[in-house]
């Protein structure tokens, strides 16, 4: 039995599709039953609970031979590290527990680090909490997801504008799609390791002004890169909605990303192939 968390998501919901595609026995966690409906119907169990109730997970994880798990952000919360903590020691108490002999986490790069990379920190303490526990951890580090270009689509299509917030428009960054995490992490729960390992996941590279072309195609208009220089990064994210501790932490990876801190460290590195024009042509149509 395979226990997939996060299955409402890009990431989960590909790794399930493909193990219930291959025969394999899966069990989808969920919080809205409704949610559950549709994986039953193609074969799989279903248990609907809180990843963050140790005893719900504890139980739905008896018996598993594998667990996909993820960090969900609460993006409403005022200590966003304390958040990730207790849910990260939550998960990995349910883990020890149930005694589940292998867990596939969605990590990033820059989980090797302690400070200086916002939420990536909680990653950080999460593969730690699990490595403790005595399972066997395959810690997937993604790089830049391509689906974060998601985030500009409204002032794309309403201003014609494109905001970078990476220090230059035209240096040219690593960018995974969600599918290639989700068919590493099918990949990963099918075989167990001999041990635990950490994994840099990269795709192809583009630069934001790249990025900001391909977009203007699909839209069927040019986009004009503003650049947000890193002074006003906080007040940029605060704007956007996000509250006062999510944008310093946003800003603080940032920070990060720009002097070249955060970057693959993994014991190997795996290259997906997926393009931004294919994730493009699904965002922009969607």
């Amino acid at each position: 039995m395979i226990v997939i968390a996060g299955v409402s998501g890009h990431v989960g919901s590909v790794a399930a599709g493909e193990l219930l595609a291959k025969g394999k026995k899966v069990k989808v966690l969920v919080r809205d039953p409704k949610k559950g409906e549709a994986w039953s119907k193609c074969g799989a169990e279903v248990a609907v609970g809180e990843l963050g109730n140790e005893a719900f997970l504890t139980g739905a994880l008896k018996g598993a031979t594998a667990f996909f798990t993820l960090l969900p952000m609460d993006f409403a919360a005022t200590d966003i590290e304390a958040y990730q903590k207790k849910l990260g020691s939550t998960i990995a108490s349910a883990v020890k527990a149930s005694g589940v002999p292998h867990v596939v986490l969605l990590s990033s790069i820059g989980a090797d680090l302690d400070a200086g990379t916002g939420p990536i920190k909680g990653l950080h303490h999460f593969e730690n909490y699990l490595r403790a526990t005595g399972t066997k951890l395959t810690a997937i580090r993604a790089g830049y997801f391509q689906e974060n270009v998601g985030n500009s689509l409204q002032p794309a299509r309403e201003a014609g504008i494109f905001p970078n917030f990476a220090p230059s428009a035209d240096y040219p960054l690593a960018m995974i799609a969600t599918k290639d995490i989700g068919h590493l992490v099918a990949e990963s729960l099918s075989a167990a390791p001999s041990k635990s390992e950490t994994v840099d996941l990269v795709g192809p590279s583009y630069s934001i002004r790249q990025v900001a072309e391909a977009l203007g195609k699909r839209l069927g208009k040019p986009l004009n890169v503003i650049d947000i220089p890193a002074a006003g990064h906080l007040e940029a994210f605060k704007k956007a909605g996000m509250t006062h501790a999510l944008a310093a932490s946003y800003t603080e990876m940032n920070a990060g990303f720009a002097s070249g801190k955060i970057r693959p460290n993994g014991d190997r590195m795996v290259q997906g192939k997926t393009t931004i024009d294919e994730v493009l042509a699904g965002m922009v149509s969607a």
